[in-house]
């Protein structure tokens, strides 16, 4: 798809800086409102943020690297980049929706393009009960935390946590204990995409848990609900030979 106005967005590391300057002193650059399609430069929080800070938009995002890992990002090149923005491929995401009420009754959603998470708040572990489209499946998780995660960020905490690397079309989230106690055996699931999955917190003022979905973080929950919600669409954009399909597969056989 050809793009003839596009607008540049950066971190404000040295190196995201300096290559703003570098493509600003090239191109013809447009406001992100009046542009076709936005361009990141810095790392995968940094897309996170635009992700996040774009998404009533509606439009792509082609991230360029300027941080530290880059999954999410493509290589930067100053040189050719209306071309590259052109012959790039489009891969949908659709974010996680969480619904959490804290003990006073006050009910926040927000949504989260990696994950939703779930974090004791003390030194105590928390004691959650699990349940998947209204079927309690765990009576008692007693751990760290337990985690949500979309395809797209089952690479990122998820990963960390030892949960399973997701193909990015196979419509399927993974649930992930964080450092569980009992049950010990319990290593997590793999879900169908259109699973809600609800979370109870047991003994919520003696044991607090915090709900985050991707940075907005949500404190003494008493409940959370999480789900994929299909109305909303984040497109990014990744040159032909290192899409975002074939980062997640690569990932499964990196040592």
């Amino acid at each position: 798809m050809k793009f003839e106005r596009f607008a540049v967005v950066a971190s404000r590391s040295p190196n995201a800086q300096k290559a703003l300057e570098e493509i600003t002193s090239r191109y013809k650059l447009y406001d992100p409102e009046d542009a076709e399609v936005i361009v990141a430069l810095g790392g995968d929080g940094f897309m996170l943020e635009t992700q996040h800070r774009f998404l009533s938009h509606g439009k792509p995002i082609y991230g360029m690297n300027r941080g530290t890992v880059g999954f999410l990002m493509n290589e930067f090149k100053a040189d050719g980049l209306a071309e590259r923005l052109e012959l790039a491929h489009r891969s949908e995401l659709h974010p996680l929706r969480m619904t959490a009420e804290n003990n006073y009754g006050v009910v926040q959603e927000a949504l989260a393009i990696n994950e939703v998470s779930l974090l004791r708040q003390t030194r105590q572990a928390a004691k959650i009960r699990v349940k998947v489209d209204g079927i309690e499946r765990v009576p008692e998780l007693i751990c760290d935390g337990v985690l949500v995660a979309s395809p797209a960020g089952s690479t990122a905490y998820n990963l960390s946590a030892h949960g399973p690397i997701i193909p990015l079309g196979s419509n399927i989230l993974a649930l992930t204990p964080i450092s569980a106690f009992r049950p010990r055996r319990w290593r997590g699931a793999l879900l169908p995409n259109e699973a809600e999955v609800g979370f109870e917190i047991i003994e919520e003022q003696k044991r607090p848990v915090s709900a985050v979905a991707d940075y907005t973080e949500v404190r003494d929950v008493a409940s959370v609900t999480v789900a994929v919600d299909p109305s909303v669409t984040i497109h990014l954009l990744f040159d032909p030979e290192h899409n975002l399909e074939e980062r997640i597969l690569n990932e499964q056989f990196t040592p």
